[in-house]
Parts: C-alpha cells; structure tokens; sequence
C-alpha cells in the first residue's frame, strides 16, 4: 500500500505544486514513511524536499520552503502507507466472519493496527502488538488509543479471542499505564460469557489502571441470520443487569442500545462524560435530542412540506421525540419510518448496517417531499450503500428525494432545511 494520494486540498502548497489524483508520495528528505504517523512528523519543517511519483510513472523531486506547522495539504487514500497489520484472533463474536459474500470487500478486511487505532479511533486487542511497536508508541508517546478488552480473565479471553496471546491483556495494559499512553476500553457483552460476575471482574481490575484508562464502552453482541455458532444476544433481563453493574463504577457507560432493551430512557448528557466513544452508540441518541433542542424552531411555514425521517431501529426512539416537537410546527409533517433490516436479520438495529433493498422496502410507497436518512448509511467520501448499490439507484428506484445528513449525530441540517421555508 503506497502513499497514494486520493486529493489535496484547495489553495493549499500541494495544489500549488500540481500534485493531483493519482500521485505517489515516495519519501520526504530521503525517509520513506510507513504511515500518516511518519507524513505528520516529517512535515513539521522549514525546508523539505519531497520525492513525487507522477501518475504517469514519472518521478519529480521538489524542494520547497514552507512555515514550520503548515500542512501540505495532502490527502490520502489510506491512512497506512504499508501493510496494515491483520487482525490474528477468531473472536467468537467477529461481525466480519458472520458476513454473506458479495458485499463491498473493505468489509472483510478484518485489521488490528495501533497506528489506524491512534489516528482513526478502531479499537485493537493488543494480541499481534510487537516489542517494536510499543517502542514507536513509547518513544512518539501516541495516543489515546481504543482497545477491545472484553474480559479481563485470561482463559476467558483466550476463549472468546480464540487466540493463546489474548490471555495477556492486563499485561499489555499494565505497559500502557506504566509508559503514560491514555487509552479507551470497549467490552462486546456476550451473555453467558463476559456478562454478570465476569464483567464485575473486568470491571475491577480496569479500575486498576488508573488515570490510563479514559472510558469504557460497554456494548450489545450483533448477532446477524448468517452467524454459525450459537451466541446469545442480550435481552431485557441482561440489559437491566448490565446497566446496574456499570453504574457502580466511574467512566464506564453503556451504549444506547442497552437502555432501549431494558425499556429505559436514554440518560442525560452528564452520564456520557465527554462522549468519547461515540462512534461505539455511546451516547450517540442523547447528542441526537440535545443538538435539536438547540435550535430555535419557527412556529409555521409558509408551504406543505411532509418530511420522512428513514432511521434505524436503535434510533426510533430519538427520533419519535423529534418528530412530535417537529409536528408543532405549522404547515409541516413529520413521520417516522425504522427501516427493518431483513437482510441481516431482527437482531441488527443500526443505521450503518442498512443495506439499499431494506431502504427501498421501507419508503417505496410513503409519500415525503424528502426521505431523510443519516450518512452513516453511505460508505464515507461516496454514495455507496453496504451492499455497493449507489443512493442514486435507491432514488431511481423509489422515484424520491432522499437527503442525506452529513453529520450522523446532528440535526442541524434538517432544521435548516425547514427554514428554507419560512
């Protein structure tokens, strides 16, 4: 995986310089860089001279004068210059390996890279993390890092990783703590596995590892119709359960979904911290609800206008609290519509699993001047739903306008929407 440059940025030295599309950073000052770590380090000079392969193979070296801190302006297709280190574990419970085939292949691409960790927050294990790579970690001193604990009991982990090295994880965490690297803690609860008395434990020995540890996410095991083995998904019974435990401890939370399985309201920003594990569900329906309170609403517009909001199931909830205040407002009608999700089965509830056919299903007969649906059902930077088929085929299909939120966790650009009405 080269340097591969997917853009630059607008009026920045890269477009000035006439690097485009196509090219490939080869080094800076004779380094050949491994990854964004390296192209962020290097940078940071007056005077630097970059080796450019053209996209016609030619190979131009250009020595230019910039501000110390000024970026580039560089964009790249992958964040990982080399090859991304692999994901070694069989997890009991892996999403990837409980995938139909024919869907986008980065999908089945499963990593266990510190460097996409550190700079795009995906959780690692620390199973394949080398006496290297935790000399790199010390000496750069990165972080905070996100790591996929699950339990704390080396058998168990060893178990439920299916992996011999899995069973080292408060060794690995140990050295995190030791060397001052900040990290967050993710736990997938498996009911009959890492769940009640296991969690106490994983739990406590967390709690251990003092001002180290950040966060820790606790969410729902996905089970999909594809999935071999038989796992348990977790109930209303378990849901009740998990919340009691986590509240007995500082910085642990549960994700959204756990209050909607024990029939909860979800809690109050205050419980989320600083929201650090959003992108996990943590929180992300109390950020939906309290960034549209923020807005000011009118009170009418001046055309008919009928909004429907195509959300997951996990977010019906949210939205239905929007909806109502939305449905005050003269003139205009708002309806909800959870997009079921048959192709993976009952069990997946979220937006970012919907595939193009269960969005079709869901609005081919509603009648809305615009279907709202959240970008995080588009794979980023295109229009391409999970199963590759393209938002202007579901458009073609159902012969409606469907406006897609930019920000997932955001209303704002709906509301804006409606004030283009006013």
């Amino acid at each position: 995986m080269p340097a591969l440059i997917s853009g630059v940025v607008e009026g920045s030295i890269a477009e000035e310089l006439d690097i485009q599309e196509g090219d490939i950073l080869l080094s800076i000052d004779g380094e050949k860089l491994q990854d964004l770590i390296d192209y962020k380090f290097f940078e940071k000079t007056e005077l630097m001279t970059i080796e450019i392969q053209k996209k016609d193979g030619g190979i131009e070296e250009i020595e230019l004068e910039k501000d110390y801190d000024e970026d580039l302006g560089i964009i790249f297709e992958s964040a990982v210059f080399d090859r991304v280190k692999p994901c070694l574990n069989n997890c009991i419970f892996c999403f990837v390996a409980q995938q139909p085939k024919g869907l986008r292949e980065t999908l089945y691409i499963k990593d266990d890279d510190y460097r996409l960790s550190y700079l795009q927050g995906t959780y690692i294990t620390t199973t394949n993390l080398t006496d290297d790579d935790k000399d790199r970690i010390s000496r750069l001193h990165l972080g905070p890092f996100y790591i996929s604990v699950h339990t704390t009991n080396p058998d168990l982990r060893v178990k439920m990783l299916r992996n011999p090295n899995a069973g080292r994880i408060m060794e690995n965490l140990r050295w995190f703590k030791e060397n001052d690297i900040p990290f967050h803690a993710q736990i997938v609860l498996c009911p009959g596995y890492n769940d009640g008395d296991e969690l106490r434990r994983t739990l406590e020995d967390l709690k251990t590892l003092d001002s180290a540890l950040l966060s820790v996410a606790i969410v729902p095991v996905g089970v999909t119709q594809f999935r071999k083995n038989e796992l348990k998904t977790v109930d209303k019974k378990v849901a009740e359960e998990t919340i009691e435990i986590a509240s007995g401890y500082d910085k642990v939370c549960c994700s959204d979904e756990f209050f909607l399985l024990a029939e909860k309201e979800i809690p109050p920003a205050a419980y989320y911290g600083s929201f650090s594990q959003l992108d996990d569900g943590v929180g992300s329906l109390r950020t939906l609800m309290d960034d549209f309170d923020s807005f000011k609403l009118p009170e009418k517009i001046n055309k008919n206008l009928t909004l429907c909001f195509a959300c997951s199931e996990a977010a019906k909830s949210a939205f239905s609290y929007i909806s109502a205040k939305l449905n005050k407002i003269e003139n205009l009608n708002v309806i909800i519509k959870p997009v079921k999700s048959t192709y993976w089965g009952k069990n997946i509830t979220v937006a970012g699993l919907i595939t193009s056919e269960d969005l079709i299903n869901t609005i081919k007969d509603i009648e809305a001047d615009y279907i709202i649906v959240p970008a995080i059902m588009l794979k980023p930077f295109s229009n391409l739903f999970l199963d590759g088929k393209s938002l202007d085929f579901v458009m073609k299909k159902t012969n409606k306008n469907i406006y897609v939120c930019k920000d997932n966790y955001s209303i704002c650009e709906v509301v804006e929407l409606i004030n283009g009405y006013v």
